[in-house]
Protein backbone atom coordinates (compact mmCIF):
# COMPACT_ATOMS: atom_id res chain seq x y z
CA UNK A 1 0.00 0.00 0.00
CA UNK A 2 1.17 3.47 -0.64
CA UNK A 3 1.79 4.69 3.27
CA UNK A 4 5.23 4.69 3.60
CA UNK A 5 5.92 7.87 5.36
CA UNK A 6 2.58 8.58 5.75
CA UNK A 7 2.08 11.44 8.55
CA UNK A 8 -1.34 9.40 10.50
CA UNK A 9 -2.99 10.71 13.45
CA UNK A 10 -5.69 8.48 15.39
CA UNK A 11 -7.58 9.41 18.10
CA UNK A 12 -8.75 6.89 21.04
CA UNK A 13 -5.06 4.56 19.96
CA UNK A 14 -4.03 3.58 23.55
CA UNK A 15 -6.29 0.35 22.84
CA UNK A 16 -8.60 -1.89 20.84
CA UNK A 17 -9.46 -0.83 17.53
CA UNK A 18 -7.30 2.26 17.81
CA UNK A 19 -3.88 0.54 18.75
CA UNK A 20 -4.61 -2.30 15.89
CA UNK A 21 -4.73 0.82 13.53
CA UNK A 22 -1.93 2.49 14.94
CA UNK A 23 0.28 -0.90 14.86
CA UNK A 24 -1.06 -1.65 11.17
CA UNK A 25 -0.17 1.77 9.69
CA UNK A 26 3.27 1.31 11.64
CA UNK A 27 3.68 -1.77 9.83
CA UNK A 28 3.08 -0.38 6.44
CA UNK A 29 6.00 2.43 6.93
CA UNK A 30 3.56 5.27 8.38
CA UNK A 31 4.67 7.52 11.19
CA UNK A 32 1.86 7.23 13.69
CA UNK A 33 0.55 10.15 16.21
CA UNK A 34 -1.06 7.78 18.92
CA UNK A 35 -3.74 9.96 20.33
CA UNK A 36 -5.78 9.12 23.48
CA UNK A 37 -6.89 11.16 26.52
CA UNK A 38 -4.80 8.79 28.79
CA UNK A 39 -1.02 9.75 27.66
CA UNK A 40 0.09 6.43 29.75
CA UNK A 41 -1.93 4.37 27.45
CA UNK A 42 -0.57 6.28 24.24
CA UNK A 43 2.97 6.05 25.27
CA UNK A 44 2.57 1.89 25.98
CA UNK A 45 1.64 1.64 22.62
CA UNK A 46 4.28 4.13 21.27
CA UNK A 47 7.02 2.11 22.77
CA UNK A 48 6.06 -0.95 21.70
CA UNK A 49 5.70 0.36 18.10
CA UNK A 50 9.27 2.17 18.47
CA UNK A 51 10.67 -1.16 19.68
CA UNK A 52 9.35 -2.52 16.16
CA UNK A 53 11.08 0.12 14.67
CA UNK A 54 8.15 2.04 14.34
CA UNK A 55 7.82 6.03 13.76
CA UNK A 56 5.41 6.95 16.13
CA UNK A 57 5.13 9.88 19.16
CA UNK A 58 2.48 9.64 21.47
CA UNK A 59 0.03 12.54 22.45
CA UNK A 60 -2.25 13.50 24.83
CA UNK A 61 -5.57 14.36 23.36
CA UNK A 62 -9.36 15.11 24.69
CA UNK A 63 -11.14 14.76 21.54
CA UNK A 64 -14.37 17.21 23.66
CA UNK A 65 -11.88 19.45 23.98
CA UNK A 66 -11.58 21.70 20.52
CA UNK A 67 -8.69 23.95 21.60
CA UNK A 68 -6.94 20.94 22.68
CA UNK A 69 -7.92 19.31 19.25
CA UNK A 70 -6.83 22.15 17.26
CA UNK A 71 -3.30 22.39 19.44
CA UNK A 72 -2.64 18.85 19.12
CA UNK A 73 -2.75 18.71 15.34
CA UNK A 74 -0.80 21.88 14.84
CA UNK A 75 1.51 20.05 16.85
CA UNK A 76 1.60 17.36 14.05
CA UNK A 77 2.06 19.86 11.35
CA UNK A 78 4.79 21.86 12.94
CA UNK A 79 6.31 18.03 13.47
CA UNK A 80 5.99 16.83 10.49
CA UNK A 81 4.89 19.78 7.88
CA UNK A 82 1.26 17.99 7.40
CA UNK A 83 -1.77 15.24 8.27
CA UNK A 84 -1.94 12.65 5.36
CA UNK A 85 -4.51 10.49 7.25
CA UNK A 86 -7.09 10.75 10.77
CA UNK A 87 -8.19 8.01 12.16
CA UNK A 88 -10.96 9.20 14.48
CA UNK A 89 -11.59 6.39 16.57
CA UNK A 90 -11.88 7.61 19.95
CA UNK A 91 -15.69 6.19 21.38
CA UNK A 92 -16.93 5.34 24.32
CA UNK A 93 -20.47 2.72 25.21
CA UNK A 94 -23.23 3.81 27.82
CA UNK A 95 -22.22 2.93 31.08
CA UNK A 96 -26.05 1.68 31.66
CA UNK A 97 -28.42 -0.06 29.30
CA UNK A 98 -31.87 1.02 29.62
CA UNK A 99 -34.74 1.42 27.87
CA UNK A 100 -34.90 5.22 26.13
CA UNK A 101 -37.01 6.65 29.00
CA UNK A 102 -34.59 5.43 31.62
CA UNK A 103 -31.80 6.34 29.49
CA UNK A 104 -29.62 8.74 32.40
CA UNK A 105 -28.24 12.46 31.36
CA UNK A 106 -24.83 11.72 32.11
CA UNK A 107 -24.70 8.65 29.75
CA UNK A 108 -26.41 10.82 27.02
CA UNK A 109 -24.20 13.61 27.54
CA UNK A 110 -21.20 11.73 27.87
CA UNK A 111 -21.61 9.32 25.04
CA UNK A 112 -22.75 12.33 22.68
CA UNK A 113 -19.83 14.90 23.84
CA UNK A 114 -17.06 11.91 22.70
CA UNK A 115 -19.01 9.77 19.81
CA UNK A 116 -20.44 12.83 17.88
CA UNK A 117 -18.66 15.66 19.00
CA UNK A 118 -15.68 14.74 19.21
CA UNK A 119 -15.58 13.14 15.44
CA UNK A 120 -17.50 16.62 14.34
CA UNK A 121 -14.26 18.70 16.48
CA UNK A 122 -11.61 15.95 14.86
CA UNK A 123 -13.34 16.54 11.44
CA UNK A 124 -13.26 20.74 11.85
CA UNK A 125 -9.23 20.84 13.02
CA UNK A 126 -7.94 18.00 10.47
CA UNK A 127 -10.02 19.70 7.41
CA UNK A 128 -8.38 22.87 8.05
CA UNK A 129 -5.13 21.68 7.42
CA UNK A 130 -6.13 18.90 4.26
CA UNK A 131 -7.29 21.96 2.25
CA UNK A 132 -3.94 23.70 3.07
CA UNK A 133 -2.08 21.53 2.01
CA UNK A 134 -4.22 19.81 -0.90
CA UNK A 135 -5.24 16.17 0.16
CA UNK A 136 -6.35 13.73 3.05
CA UNK A 137 -8.18 11.00 3.85
CA UNK A 138 -10.48 10.86 7.03
CA UNK A 139 -11.57 7.35 8.30
CA UNK A 140 -14.60 8.00 11.13
CA UNK A 141 -14.71 4.38 13.08
CA UNK A 142 -18.73 4.37 13.30
CA UNK A 143 -21.04 1.27 14.39
CA UNK A 144 -22.85 -1.29 13.21
CA UNK A 145 -25.34 0.47 15.88
CA UNK A 146 -25.34 3.49 13.46
CA UNK A 147 -26.83 1.78 10.45
CA UNK A 148 -29.98 -0.39 12.07
CA UNK A 149 -31.77 0.04 15.59
CA UNK A 150 -30.07 -1.17 18.53
CA UNK A 151 -31.97 -1.56 21.83
CA UNK A 152 -31.32 -0.19 25.33
CA UNK A 153 -28.74 1.79 23.57
CA UNK A 154 -30.14 5.12 22.45
CA UNK A 155 -26.80 7.66 23.42
CA UNK A 156 -24.18 5.42 21.35
CA UNK A 157 -26.70 4.38 18.65
CA UNK A 158 -27.13 8.18 17.97
CA UNK A 159 -23.81 9.05 18.21
CA UNK A 160 -22.76 6.36 15.47
CA UNK A 161 -26.01 7.07 13.34
CA UNK A 162 -24.20 10.92 13.44
CA UNK A 163 -20.73 9.96 12.44
CA UNK A 164 -22.70 8.41 9.59
CA UNK A 165 -24.12 10.90 8.52
CA UNK A 166 -21.15 13.50 9.39
CA UNK A 167 -19.09 10.94 6.80
CA UNK A 168 -21.69 11.36 4.20
CA UNK A 169 -21.96 15.20 4.48
CA UNK A 170 -18.38 15.86 4.78
CA UNK A 171 -17.41 13.69 1.98
CA UNK A 172 -19.86 15.36 -0.59
CA UNK A 173 -18.53 19.07 0.24
CA UNK A 174 -14.49 17.95 0.40
CA UNK A 175 -14.38 15.43 -2.47
CA UNK A 176 -13.44 17.81 -5.20
CA UNK A 177 -10.44 19.17 -3.10
CA UNK A 178 -9.28 15.98 -3.17
CA UNK A 179 -10.19 14.35 0.30
CA UNK A 180 -11.97 11.62 0.79
CA UNK A 181 -13.74 10.72 3.72
CA UNK A 182 -15.42 6.82 4.06
CA UNK A 183 -16.48 5.05 7.52
CA UNK A 184 -16.06 1.75 9.13
CA UNK A 185 -19.33 0.14 10.73
CA UNK A 186 -17.80 -2.75 12.60
CA UNK A 187 -20.56 -5.08 14.99
CA UNK A 188 -19.18 -6.78 18.07
CA UNK A 189 -15.05 -6.50 18.52
CA UNK A 190 -12.68 -8.16 20.86
CA UNK A 191 -11.94 -4.90 22.65
CA UNK A 192 -11.73 -3.34 26.48
CA UNK A 193 -14.88 -1.76 25.11
CA UNK A 194 -17.07 -5.52 24.80
CA UNK A 195 -14.81 -7.08 27.54
CA UNK A 196 -16.71 -4.30 29.43
CA UNK A 197 -20.28 -5.06 28.00
CA UNK A 198 -19.65 -8.90 29.35
CA UNK A 199 -18.26 -8.13 32.56
CA UNK A 200 -21.47 -6.20 33.25
CA UNK A 201 -23.82 -8.47 31.80
CA UNK A 202 -22.70 -12.39 32.27
CA UNK A 203 -23.35 -14.72 29.62
CA UNK A 204 -24.67 -11.74 26.92
CA UNK A 205 -21.60 -12.95 24.41
CA UNK A 206 -23.03 -16.29 24.08
CA UNK A 207 -26.35 -15.02 23.28
CA UNK A 208 -24.84 -12.63 20.91
CA UNK A 209 -23.16 -14.84 19.39
CA UNK A 210 -25.85 -17.00 18.35
CA UNK A 211 -26.94 -13.57 15.98
CA UNK A 212 -23.53 -13.80 13.91
CA UNK A 213 -23.40 -16.08 10.87
CA UNK A 214 -19.97 -16.45 11.21
CA UNK A 215 -19.76 -17.43 14.50
CA UNK A 216 -17.78 -15.59 16.52
CA UNK A 217 -16.18 -11.74 17.10
CA UNK A 218 -14.51 -9.57 15.04
CA UNK A 219 -10.49 -9.02 16.05
CA UNK A 220 -9.38 -5.50 16.10
CA UNK A 221 -7.09 -6.33 13.46
CA UNK A 222 -9.82 -6.86 11.03
CA UNK A 223 -11.49 -3.87 11.38
CA UNK A 224 -7.95 -2.18 11.35
CA UNK A 225 -7.67 -3.82 7.77
CA UNK A 226 -10.08 -2.42 6.35
CA UNK A 227 -9.17 1.29 8.20
CA UNK A 228 -5.71 1.38 6.47
CA UNK A 229 -7.12 0.45 3.15
CA UNK A 230 -9.88 3.40 3.10
CA UNK A 231 -6.65 5.14 3.95
CA UNK A 232 -5.11 3.92 0.84
CA UNK A 233 -4.57 4.50 -3.32
CA UNK A 234 -6.19 1.24 -3.53
CA UNK A 235 -9.59 2.65 -2.68
CA UNK A 236 -8.99 6.30 -4.44
CA UNK A 237 -11.89 6.28 -6.54
CA UNK A 238 -14.10 5.70 -2.77
CA UNK A 239 -15.32 8.38 -0.59
CA UNK A 240 -18.65 8.99 1.75
CA UNK A 241 -18.90 4.89 2.22
CA UNK A 242 -19.76 2.80 4.96
CA UNK A 243 -18.63 -0.81 4.96
CA UNK A 244 -20.02 -2.71 7.88
CA UNK A 245 -17.53 -5.35 9.39
CA UNK A 246 -20.06 -7.91 11.08
CA UNK A 247 -19.23 -11.43 10.41
CA UNK A 248 -22.85 -11.55 8.83
CA UNK A 249 -24.71 -9.94 12.06
CA UNK A 250 -26.63 -6.95 9.93
CA UNK A 251 -28.38 -10.45 7.60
Amino acid sequence: MDLENKVVVITGAGSGIGEACATLFSKNGSTVIIADIDLKKAQTVATKLAEQKGKTLALKMDVTDFNEVESVLQKVVDSYGQIDIMVNNAGIMNQLRAPTAEHTFDDWDSVIAINQTGVFYCLKASLKHMMHQGHGRIVNIASLAGLKASGHNLAYSASKFAVVGMTKSSAMEYAPYNIRINAVCPSYTQTPMLDAVVENQPGIDKKLLRFIPMGRFAEADEIAEAVIWLASDQSKFITGQTITIDGGLSL
